[in-house]
């Protein structure tokens, strides 16, 4: 296992609602063990609907942990081939649904989205496919550092140019439609930069599923700011009783974790984060979000936290392939993070099934 570095630490919070869905199709793992200066998470959000989409969900989370699991048990080749290493990753985990459906054909069209971070030290890299948003908070401001395998981005391209209405692209039919999914097919596209960002202190890093995504993007900073000096866990809480007071009937499935980041200089001994919620110790645990809160109006902000319990796991499943990774035609990802340039996304009306 990597060893900390005296000047990076880590803490973080899990959290999953159900919100107004007849089920739990999202998943989500975080794992930040006491001593590492390695942080791991993985979120994905299933689509297919019941016995379909859950377990998708669960495949696809289950294979990307468990794979950088094993591979960062090596950290200097872990370091070294990161990238390869989270996109090997992904293809495994389609190549277990493709063999999930090979083995239960009414189970096909299940498919799941995917990010997974990783946090060494004080470089943050990912991969992701789908529309489930990594976003890092720097100094009041949000950006959204993967991309948006949605047509979202299209249509809002079409406004910019003049095509297409405001009020035409918020209600377009296709704006949620995904353009990639870890499906048992080809994966049309998946992000992957070569190289990392840096990250600083006093960030807050937080993955989600889209479900997070009714709230707007000036609420979900808004979280942030106020409460950038409280625990990972109070952020977590903040989330869920944000989106409880929007009372969505649609509310979609809502999967998130919260990570903030410490780095004090090599003179300095690290300042404890504040741990005012939960009772949460340093992040020594791994808490895999795969609860399913059936009961209706039973989503609200405490129920769902999660802290050292495994709610609900699946056995490791390794798939053996012989496909390689082809080069990523991606470039590196420079996020600049401007106070001028605010997001004008507007909120998405789900339609998952």
């Amino acid at each position: 296992m990597p060893q900390r570095s005296d000047t990076t630490r880590f803490e973080a919070a899990s959290a999953l609602i159900q919100g107004g869905r007849d089920h739990q199709e999202d998943a989500v793992v975080t794992d930040f063990p006491l001593g590492s200066d390695l942080g791991l998470v993985v979120l994905s959000d299933g689509m297919g609907g019941h016995a379909a989409g859950d377990i998708a969900s669960k495949i696809v989370m289950t294979e990307v942990y468990s794979e950088l699991k094993f591979q960062s048990t090596d950290p200097a080749a872990f370091a070294a081939h990161l990238p390869d290493i989270l996109r090997n990753a992904a293809l495994s985990a389609n190549d277990c649904v493709r063999a999930h459906i090979e083995e239960n054909p009414s189970a096909y069209g299940m498919g799941a989205t995917l990010v997974a971070a990783t946090l060494l030290g004080d470089q943050l890299n990912w991969i992701s496919v789908g529309d489930s948003p990594l976003y890092v908070f720097r100094s009041g401001e949000l950006k959204q550092v993967n991309e948006d395998h949605s047509m979202a981005p299209q249509i809002d391209l079409m406004v910019t140019s003049g095509m297409m209405s405001a009020d035409a692209a918020v209600n377009h039919p296709d704006r949620n439609a995904l353009t990639s999914v870890l499906a048992g097919d080809e994966i049309p596209k998946i992000d992957c930069p070569r190289a990392g960002m840096t990250l600083l202190h006093g960030d807050i890093v937080l993955a989600a599923s889209d479900g997070l995504q009714f709230l707007e993007d000036d609420e979900i900073r808004g979280v942030l700011e106020c409460d950038c000096d409280k625990s990972s866990a109070t952020i977590a809480r903040h989330f869920l009783a944000k989106l409880d007071e929007l009372g969505d009937p649609d509310q979609d499935n809502t999967s998130l974790a919260v990570i903030k980041i410490e780095i004090a200089s090599a003179d300095e001994t690290p300042v404890d984060l504040n741990q005012d919620a939960l009772g949460l110790e340093e992040s020594a645990w791994v808490g895999y979000g795969s609860a399913d809160v059936s009961d209706a109006g039973a989503w609200q902000t405490e129920a769902a936290i999660i802290d050292d319990v495994a709610v609900e796991t699946l056995p490791i499943r390794r798939a053996v392939t012989d496909q390689e990774p082809a080069d990523p035609q991606v470039r590196p990802r420079r996020v600049v993070f401007e106070s001028d340039r605010k997001s004008a996304r507007p909120k998405k009306a789900k339609a998952k099934t």
